[in-house]
């Protein structure tokens, strides 16, 4: 496996914040994004998805590697369109991929009803748990957020 140079962990935060700061045009960024997607696509394409990689310190499959960049993917999209109404939001088969994440984070199908939309913005603690869904949850909505 080749080993690819990162900031510390405890650092990702700040040098998200700075990387993004480059960029004083949002194109620019928008570029970026589009060319490392792009080659992540290709990628994935292409790997076995029973093949071993090390990423952010961390050995999974190549398949579990594209599910969580799919689960991360969707989740960033419903926080660009949060405020942006009449703006299209991730794809179902993007949100059910992200359903059924949480759903094995929790160890059990996800008792919520509501939107495919909502759940993962409560379950990542991007909105709070309504008291109806922290009954639903019982002592399982104290592990919220699943992750962030």
């Amino acid at each position: 496996m080749r080993t690819v140079s990162r900031p510390p962990s405890h650092s990702a935060p700040r040098w998200n914040r700075v990387s993004a700061g480059m960029f004083l045009d949002f194109r620019q960024l928008r570029e970026v994004y589009l060319e490392t997607a792009a080659a992540t696509a290709n990628a994935a394409a292409d790997a076995r998805p029973e093949l071993r990689v090390s990423t952010q310190g961390q050995v999974l499959t190549a398949g579990n590697l594209v599910l969580t960049l799919a689960v991360e993917a969707t989740v960033h999209h419903l926080d660009l369109v949060t405020a942006l109404p009449g703006a299209a939001g991730p794809s179902p088969a993007g949100l059910a991929t992200v359903r059924a994440t949480l759903g094995g984070l929790l160890g059990r199908p996800v008792p919520l009803d509501g939107s495919d939309e909502h759940y993962p913005r409560a379950a990542t603690g991007r909105t709070p748990l309504t008291d109806a869904e922290r009954l639903a949850l019982g002592a399982d909505a104290d592990r919220f957020p699943l992750f962030s």
